[in-house]
């Protein structure tokens, strides 16, 4: 078990961080007392960056009626928590190389991401979390495969024999990563939050989208695990599997419905799938 650990700790360590100017973003926006003026200083100072959120604030995405020009318009336009996430969405997808890598198509990859990240956001929104908060539930579900990238990048001899296993009938991904590597990604996934410095929710939401029932009960982390059960059942992209999970009850529960009562619910997802096509598309910009 420790060698585990270690193979997996050394395989995080080597993930590129983040640019200096998201790190203080996620550090300022943790404090309660931060200002809209200090986050907009600390962006300001990555021109590139600036350059980014300003597309991504004027794209589709968010469908504003005039467009904004500025950081500072911006910040008050969308509020510090979207802004954060904004910040820490683009920096997610740009620390992640763009190449396949060991049988992992990123094309694939990131739809099924985008389409998680969606569904997350729009089942939040219908258990009635503010337009500002439910930035987070986007961000979660963006970020909740992100172990799968270590694994593909650092141990890819151990992956490919994994994505060789899904191709048998009923196994999972999950079983596959326990039963060949002794880890899963959403554990490794959990690893690079903490390296990354990502916030607690959003580290909680990466560990758990497959163990939702374990732990404290989560509204993000039940909301993410419907959203990746969602997204794999309408074949958005590739989760690795063709295992869909059925949700448990106190999911249903939660939700008063069950998953094809939440699929009737989304009817726009197909559409807003490609708005936030623009987060991929902008984050792998140089």
């Amino acid at each position: 078990m420790q060698d585990v650990k270690k193979k997996l700790l050394s395989a995080v360590e080597k993930m590129p961080a983040f640019p200096k100017s998201v790190h203080q973003v996620l550090k300022l926006a943790s404090d309660i007392n931060c200002s809209q003026k200090d986050l907009v200083e600390v962006i300001k100072n990555d021109p590139v960056f600036t350059l980014k959120i300003l597309r991504l604030v004027n794209s589709a995405y968010f469908g504003l009626s005039r467009e904004i020009t500025s950081i500072n318009h911006a910040s008050v336009y969308l509020g510090l928590n979207t802004l954060k996430n904004v910040a820490l969405g683009l920096a997610a997808v740009g620390a992640i190389p763009k190449a396949s890598i060991a049988g992992l198509d990123m094309g694939a990859f990131w739809l099924h991401s985008l389409a998680v990240a969606t569904a997350t956001r729009m089942l939040g929104t219908m258990l009635g979390v503010s337009r500002d908060e439910a930035a987070d539930y986007f961000a979660a579900g963006l970020l909740h495969d992100v172990g799968k990238v270590v694994f593909a990048l650092y141990m890819p001899e151990e992956y490919k024999l994994v994505l060789e296993k899904t191709t048998e009938p009923g196994v999972s991904l999950y079983k596959a990563e326990l039963q060949i590597i002794g880890s899963t990604h959403a554990e490794i996934g959990a690893l690079l939050a903490e390296k990354w410095n990502l916030p607690v929710d959003l580290h909680d939401a990466i560990a758990r989208h497959h163990t939702a029932q374990e732990g404290e009960p989560s509204q993000l982390v039940d909301c993410v695990f419907a959203g990746n059960q969602i997204s794999k059942k309408l074949a958005f992209g590739s989760a690795g599997d063709f295992e869909v999970e059925p949700l448990p009850k106190s999911i249903m529960d939660r939700f008063s419905m069950d998953m094809d009562g939440l699929i009737k619910e989304l009817p726009t997802l197909d559409e807003e799938v490609e708005h936030a096509r623009v987060f991929i598309k902008l984050g792998e910009a140089n």
